[in-house]
C-alpha cells in the first residue's frame, strides 16, 4: 500500500508529541529529526526535504503553538499545511481548448504506463460527458498500436488508427489523428507517444516535433510512483526540453514509498493532475493535494471514498435498500447486491485506507481482506432458491447441505454466512430505526451518501 512506511514513522512521532501537555523546543526539533529521516527514507528529494522541515520548524516554534493547550495537534496542524503546500495547494485542471478537439499529449519512459495511463484518462473523460478519441504514434514498441486498440473497446472510445502504422511517421500519424478528431466530433484527442528506457535525444526530439506539429492543450508525463527519486530527474529532463503542464503517477497503489509524490512538483514547478491507484480503467483519481496529505497523515480520505460510492451506487436502488433497513426486510439478494457494490468500489484495503483510524499504519497490520472469500459468499447466494434468499428461516439442514454442495463450500460457511446475514439484519433495522428518527426530527438523516430524493417535499 502508498505510503504505509512513511505514514507509520510519522504518525510515531506524532504519537510522541500527542502525550505532552506543553512542547518545548527540544520536543519540537527531536519530531522534525524522526520527520526528516521519515522522509529521506521514502526517497524525498533532499533539497525538498531540507525546506519542508525548516518551513515546519519556523511555524511549530511560534508562541501560538508553543503555549497552546494542545500543541501536539497544532504541530500535526501546521505538518498537514506544509504537506499541502508542497503537494500543489489546490487540484489542477484539464485545459480545455477554445474550439475542439482538445489535444492530450501523453510522454514519458518505455514501461511507465502511458498506454494504459491513455486509456485510463480516456474513461474518465468519457464518464464527464466528454468524446474521447485516442490515438497512438508510437510506431517501434511491438503490439503498442494493438494494446491502445484493445483498451479502447473496453472504454469505450474511438480509436486512431484502426489498422498498423506500419511504415508510417508518428507526425503524419498524429496530423492524422487531429484531423480525424476532428471528422468524428471528439472534444478529446489522446495521444499515446513512444518511449524510450532512458532519455535519449532522438525520443526528446521526436516530442519536440510532435508538440510542435499539434500545439497539445496539455503535456502529461506518465511517471512510475514507485521508481522514487528516479522519477523527480525523469521529470526535470522531460519539463526542461518540452514545458509540461502536469503529471500522472502510475502505480500509486503499489510498494511506493512515496518520494515522487512528495518531490514531483517542488523540483520542477508542475502540478500533479491524476494518480492511478490500480489496474482497471475507473482507478485513475484527480490528484486532491489536501486529500493526499491526509492519506499520507493517516487521517484516511473520506470525501474521495463518498465520491467513489455516489459513482458506483445506484441511486434508486440504494433509497429502496434504505427503506428495507428501515423495515427489517433486507433479504439476501440485497445482501448479494450491497456486496457487489462494495466489490466495484475497488480493493476493500484502499477502501478501509481512506476512512480515519485505518490509515495504512498498525491499523491495517495482519489484516488479511481475502478477495476469495467474498467470491465465496457470492457463490453460496447463488446457490440459493429464490424463496430461500428472500426467507433464509426457511432453510434447514438439507437445504444447507445442497448450498454447500452447489457452491463448492462446506455446510459450516453456509451456516456462518446465514449468522452474519442475521446479525447484518439486526444491526441495520436498529440503524434504519435512528434514520427514520433523525429525519423526523429535522436532521440529515444517517444516509449522507444518497442524492435526495427528486419527489421529497422541501
Amino acid at each position: 500500500m502508498a505510503f504505509e512506511s512513511l505514514t507509520s514513522r510519522l504518525q510515531e512521532a506524532f504519537r510522541r508529541l500527542r502525550g505532552k501537555g506543553k512542547l518545548t523546543e527540544k520536543d519540537v526539533n527531536e519530531a522534525l529529526r524522526e520527520i526528516r529521516l521519515a522522509l529521506l527514507e521514502a526517497d524525498v528529494n533532499y533539497r525538498v526535504v531540507k525546506d519542508f522541515v525548516g518551513r515546519v520548524k519556523e511555524a511549530a516554534l511560534g508562541q501560538d503553538v508553543l503555549s497552546s493547550l494542545t500543541p501536539g495537534q497544532q504541530v500535526i496542524k501546521i505538518v498537514h499545511e506544509k504537506l499541502v503546500e508542497l503537494l500543489g495547494q489546490s487540484p489542477a485542471r484539464l485545459e480545455v481548448a477554445n474550439t475542439p478537439p482538445s489535444v492530450y499529449m501523453l510522454v514519458g519512459l518505455q514501461g511507465a504506463g502511458k498506454t494504459t495511463a491513455s486509456a485510463k484518462l480516456a474513461y474518465m473523460l468519457r464518464r464527464q460527458g466528454r468524446k474521447p478519441l485516442l490515438a497512438s504514434v508510437d510506431v517501434y514498441r511491438p503490439a503498442a498500436v494493438e494494446q491502445l486498440q484493445i483498451l479502447a473497446a473496453s472504454v469505450p472510445a474511438d480509436f486512431f488508427p484502426a489498422e498498423g502504422p506500419a511504415g508510417r511517421q508518428p507526425l503524419a500519424l498524429a496530423r492524422q489523428a487531429v484531423g480525424e478528431a476532428r471528422r468524428v466530433g471528439a472534444d478529446a484527442l489522446l495521444l499515446d507517444t513512444a518511449g524510450r528506457l532512458q532519455i535519449d535525444e532522438a525520443m526528446m526530439q521526436e516530442l519536440a516535433d510532435l508538440q510542435a506539429a499539434v500545439q497539445p492543450q496539455e503535456i502529461l508525463l506518465v511517471v512510475d510512483a514507485m521508481t522514487g527519486q528516479d522519477a523527480v530527474n525523469v521529470a526535470k529532463a522531460f519539463q526542461d526540453r518540452l514545458g509540461l503542464t502536469g503529471v500522472i503517477l502510475s502505480k500509486l497503489d503499489g510498494d511506493t514509498r512515496g518520494g515522487a509524490a512528495l518531490s514531483i512538483r517542488a523540483v520542477t514547478g508542475t502540478p500533479i493532475k491524476f494518480a492511478s491507484l490500480g489496474e482497471k480503467l475507473d482507478t485513475l483519481e484527480a490528484f486532491h493535494p489536501d486529500r493526499m496529505a491526509t492519506r499520507i497523515l493517516g487521517m484516511g480520505d473520506v470525501l474521495t471514498l463518498i465520491e467513489k460510492a455516489q459513482a458506483t451506487m445506484d441511486a434508486e436502488k440504494a433509497r429502496a435498500l434504505a427503506g428495507k433497513m428501515a423495515r427489517a426486510e433486507l433479504t439476501l439478494d440485497d445482501f448479494l447486491e450491497q456486496l457487489q457494490q462494495m466489490r466495484r468500489l475497488g480493493p476493500l484495503d484502499q477502501i478501509l485506507g481512506m476512512l480515519p483510524g485505518f490509515g495504512p499504519a498498525k491499523q491495517l497490520k495482519g489484516l488479511q481482506v481475502d478477495e476469495k472469500e467474498l467470491s465465496h459468499v457470492e457463490a453460496i447466494i447463488r446457490s440459493m432458491t429464490v424463496q430461500e434468499r428472500r426467507n433464509p428461516a426457511i432453510i434447514d439442514g438439507s437445504r444447507r447441505r445442497r448450498i454447500a454442495a452447489g457452491s463448492g463450500t462446506r455446510v459450516q460457511d453456509v451456516n456462518r454466512l446465514l449468522k452474519q446475514f442475521e446479525q447484518t439484519r439486526q444491526m441495520l433495522k436498529q440503524f434504519g430505526a435512528l434514520d427514520k428518527k433523525a429525519r423526523r426530527h429535522g436532521g440529515p438523516g444517517r444516509f449522507p451518501l444518497l442524492p435526495p430524493d427528486p419527489g421529497a417535499r422541501r
